[in-house]
């Protein structure tokens, strides 16, 4: 295998897993109000060990899932901001198809999306105490942006890698002159 189909199938298998990624994310922003009710339900009974290490997670679950469940009980309307996060998701995903397809044409979206993850951090630190969110909730927050830009650093460097390899070899200006 030649280092150019190398180069392009590593870069297809980490453009893949990021848009895997990318889309669960989203379609797990659909069901918000059944999650909360499941991932309380565990705390609360297989999980409780988990709770008990964890106090202030149990806490901070049950308030999350108070508030859903009072968004979705008297205005649902509130909830239709996170599908249209999920819809964001699923839209962002659909717009590395185009770096899959031809990576050195397309790096600005892999540079656009290691943009966007550099911008969970401030979002999450100025944001998350305006909404009342745990610092610790904003971790988390901010490590889906370190942890999203990591394979984009990666990604980039092997379309780099591709284009250089890719690129035109010059003739010598000897050569070149004689076909002139």
């Amino acid at each position: 295998m030649s280092e150019r189909r190398a180069l392009l199938r590593r870069i297809r298998v980490w453009l893949a897993v990021f848009i895997v990624c990318l889309v669960l994310s989203g379609l797990t922003a659909f069901p918000l109000v059944t999650e909360l009710h499941l991932v309380h339900d565990a705390l609360t009974s297989w999980a409780a060990p988990v709770a008990d290490a964890l106090p202030g997670l149990l806490e901070w679950i049950e308030r999350v899932r108070h508030g859903l469940d009072t968004a979705d009980a008297h205005h649902p309307f509130l909830l239709y901001g996170t599908d249209w996060l999920a819809f964001a998701h699923l839209v962002i995903a659909v717009a590395f198809y185009g770096p899959y397809r031809d990576p050195v044409r397309n790096i600005w979206v892999v540079e656009f999306g290691m943009i966007a993850c550099a911008g969970i951090v401030p979002l999450a630190l100025i944001c998350g105490p305006i909404r009342g969110i745990p610092f610790w909730w904003s971790v988390i927050d901010m490590s889906f942006g370190l942890f999203g830009v990591i394979p984009l650093l990666f990604v980039r460097r092997l379309i780099k890698r591709l284009e250089a390899v890719s690129a035109p070899v010059p003739l010598p200006v000897t050569e070149a002159a004689q076909l002139h």
